[in-house]
């Protein structure tokens, strides 16, 4: 089957088309053919040599697709040749096929497209793990969510306007900012001009955020213990600014903080079906209307996948990439 490549970690010109094997298809796993593939960050450290996959995973960058099922294994049950589904990967994605536990592949109703469904798993799980069940987002409570214009930032708004939590977000500019704020978000900052401490504690009358989705890592920690109100959880999932910083920890003692650190692609199969009956039974009705779905700013051929990574390391992508083979 033709999948990318790469013989060697470097920039987004060593990616390049070839035939590679087909998957083994084991037990409990569904094949798929694949009709769209998302493009998300972790692939870019990836292609660099800082984010391998997990034991036992495709060295295959992708991290969630949409398909068709062409073929299951033994003991799969809910899950028929010719199905469309939308996966959640630990690599594999940006080729033909791909195989997956079936309890990683997701019905697609009917209100998504092909392209939307390749994009959908990875960002919208990203975002419900780490504001719901780790960060414990409540109607009626607010989250600050971080990258507010990428892939999770935008997943995230619509959670948030879905769960009838108030979400602040920032972003990289006046325009992204008002693009959040037409896709729902309460609030939206531009990180480059606002003073966000003095901003957020002006946006909730003083008495902070319930959780912070943290994407930025070291820069921000001083921030985040000035606007968590007490009680209040951050939750970081990436280190785009940095890995190491220093944090006043008399703000975490006194103000009863939480710190939770969370990837979703190393946790196991049994942990990410969870996670996304999880998430089925508190969007799934949302899912199925068609009131839930990602933002799609490119669609590129496979073969186009180093443009794909130049885009999205260029910071002018509102939402999602999209690789189609």
């Amino acid at each position: 089957m033709r999948a990318v490549i790469f013989d060697r970690p470097g920039d987004e010109s060593v990616l390049r088309v070839g035939e590679v094997p087909s998957p083994d298809l084991r037990p409990g796993e569904v094949l798929i053919r694949v009709t769209a593939a998302g493009v998300n960050r972790a692939d870019l450290l990836q292609r660099r040599g800082l984010y391998p996959p997990p034991p036992g995973a495709s060295s295959l960058l992708g991290l969630e697709c949409g398909g068709i099922v062409t073929a299951f294994g033994a003991g799969v049950t809910g899950h028929r040749v010719g199905d469309r589904v939308m996966a959640l990967l630990a690599g594999g994605g940006y080729a033909e096929q791909v195989a997956v536990p079936a309890g990683c592949a997701i019905p697609v109703p009917g209100t998504l497209t092909n392209v939307e469904a390749g994009a959908l798993p990875e960002v919208f799980l990203t975002a419900f793990l780490n504001l719901f069940q780790l960060g414990g987002l409540e109607a009626g409570r607010t989250a600050l969510v971080h990258g507010g214009s990428g892939g999770v930032g935008t997943a995230a708004i619509t959670l948030c306007r879905l769960a009838g939590a108030r979400v602040l977000v920032t972003a990289g500019s006046d325009e992204r900012c008002r693009r959040c704020l037409e896709l729902g978000a309460d609030s939206a900052l531009n990180y480059r001009t606002a003073d966000l401490a003095a901003r957020v504690e002006e946006l909730t009358d003083g008495r902070g955020v319930g959780v912070v989705l943290d994407c930025v890592g070291a820069p921000y920690l001083d921030l985040h213990t000035r606007v968590l109100a007490r009680g209040g959880k951050l939750v970081l999932i990436g280190l785009q600014g940095g890995p190491r910083g220093e944090i006043d920890l008399r703000a975490v003692l006194g103000r009863h903080l939480t710190l939770v650190g969370s990837t979703l692609r190393s946790r196991p199969a049994d942990e990410k079906s969870a996670i996304i009956r999880a998430f089925l039974a508190r969007f799934g009705t949302d899912l199925e209307s068609g009131r839930l779905r990602p933002v799609v700013d490119h669609v590129l051929r496979l073969e186009h996948a180093g443009d794909a990574h130049r885009l999205l390391a260029s910071g002018q992508v509102f939402g999602k990439i999209v690789l189609t083979p």
